[in-house]
């Protein structure tokens, strides 16, 4: 699957992209995406190999122009009655990841807004969540910017690392939601 806005194409990752996912995966700059951290080119190589295994929820942001890689947005689909094993997976939980050198020029909404809109048409959601950090003011903006609602605060609800002591450092999340109902397709 591959989606296309303005100034980006969104597609499934390929071996060639670990370069351009390396500089983004080395330092990630939110602590929710620790694990994701990659030391070598060679975890770069072996991250996107991984990825690419899931064409149809995860997906590599491209410059239009270039083809270069500036990011990386998927979700998990769930069901909104985890005993019922006939029940619809409809609720998405999207997760989103820049390259801060292409920071505040608009193309995490550009992204975002095409890969909602493929989970609400084509998907079919009928939910999508996500969750932020309280620090994380830009994911904030741009869930809200996306037209989702906070729902609500988690105090010291999960955590990613640990501080100088060995000691976890426990986030504050937000979680932001639309329903497919609430989706304006402009």
């Amino acid at each position: 699957m591959i989606l296309e806005t303005d100034r980006l194409i969104l597609r499934p990752f390929t071996e060639d992209d670990a370069a351009d996912a390396y500089e983004y995966l080395h330092e990630p700059t939110v602590h929710c995406f620790a694990c994701m951290k990659t030391e070598t080119m060679e975890d770069a190589r072996k991250a996107v190999l991984e990825r690419a295994k899931d064409g149809k929820y995860y997906f590599a942001i491209t410059l239009k122009e270039n083809g270069k890689v500036i990011g990386e947005i998927d979700a998990m689909a769930e069901t909104a009655a985890p005993d019922d094993k006939k029940a619809v997976l409809d609720t998405f939980s999207p997760c989103w990841m820049l390259n801060t050198a292409y920071h505040g020029k608009g193309y995490a909404y550009e992204a975002a807004r095409a890969f909602f809109d493929y989970l609400f048409m084509q998907k079919g959601a009928r939910r999508i969540y996500a969750y932020t950090e309280d620090y994380n003011v830009a994911s904030q903006r741009l869930c809200e910017k996306l037209g989702m609602r906070r729902e609500g605060l988690f105090c010291e609800f999960v955590t990613f690392v640990n501080d100088e002591n060995g000691d976890p450092i426990y986030e504050n999340t937000y979680q932001y939601a639309i329903l497919k109902k609430e989706w304006n397709n402009d």
